[in-house]
């Protein structure tokens, strides 16, 4: 069943230039077009020319209608899962349960949703995982647009915070760190406010094309944006700190998962008392 509904998605994403043509699906998996190209790397993520036309992609992604539910069960309802399954990891996975412990990460959650109940954000159909690995840059670009996205297991109707506040989460990770534990955090590498303005004008300019907005309205849609995302960037610490401790006790891929779930949580309450007591940096 979920085979056909991610060939279903792939064939629409397909036809709308936002994914590689399908050319076939048989059982154990389908038949995609073969695209030259490579990964982007993180440092580039910042580079002003490459985020803007992220942001447009992004928009145009979740201006997307697919025939899949539209309720957003996604994000708390895996959450809730992934708490629920590390809970039930036998004794030996100890670090795990110390993380769980250390943070009192199920009353957190209850806090997060809190927070998030009172953030507007639309139901948007949402990649969830817009990061560098997952966009290509082209290597024979058939028009202006230099780059795809790519891999969308994770895809769902989902808030649309979640996917912009992911993004810029994704400028402090390098998944390409050839040392243990494979992975670089460098939170300074966070977007500034003039980064994420810079992103959110285009990604803003591709939702409301062919509308009339006065500067306020301009103003106002921007400064809301900016809280959105950045509150949604807390909901990201969380979902793949939560993802990370339960892929330390299943994984057999060389990875220091429970590095990298502190180093989320780390980040997420560095980020929450910041937001507690003002908007991003400038």
């Amino acid at each position: 069943d979920s085979l056909v509904l991610e060939s279903v998605m792939f064939a629409i994403l397909a036809e709308r230039s936002l994914g590689p043509q399908l050319y076939g699906v048989f059982p154990e998996g389908r038949l995609e077009q073969y695209i030259p190209s490579r990964p982007l790397k993180t440092c580039e993520l910042r580079e002003p020319v490459l985020s803007a036309e992220i942001a447009t992609k992004m928009a145009r992604f979740h201006g997307m209608e697919m025939p899949f539910t539209k309720e957003p069960h996604w994000l708390f309802g895996t959450m809730d899962r992934y708490l629920k399954q590390i809970q039930d990891l036998p004794p030996v996975g100890l670090p795990q349960m110390n993380l769980l412990e250390m943070y009192s990460l199920k009353d957190e959650m209850g806090n997060l949703r809190k927070l998030l109940d009172s953030t507007p954000s639309p139901v948007v159909f949402c990649h969830n995982d817009i990061q560098e690995g997952n966009i290509l840059l082209l290597s024979e670009p058939e028009n202006t647009d230099r780059l795809m996205l790519v891999d969308f297991e994770y895809s769902s109707y989902n808030y649309r915070g979640f996917d912009i506040g992911n993004h810029f989460c994704e400028w402090v990770y390098d998944y390409t760190h050839e040392e243990w534990p494979f992975y670089k955090a460098q939170p300074a590498d966070y977007p500034t406010r003039g980064q994420q303005l810079h992103f959110i004008r285009h990604y803003l300019a591709e939702v409301k094309k062919g509308e009339t907005i006065s500067q306020e309205e301009q103003r106002k849609l921007e400064e809301d944006l900016l809280v959105e995302a950045n509150r949604y960037a807390l909901a990201s610490h969380f979902f793949w700190g939560l993802w990370s401790i339960l892929q330390a006790s299943m994984s057999t891929i060389e990875f220091g998962y429970l590095e990298y779930a502190q180093s989320r949580f780390q980040f997420y309450f560095q980020q929450k008392a910041q937001l507690s007591s003002s908007h991003p940096s400038s």
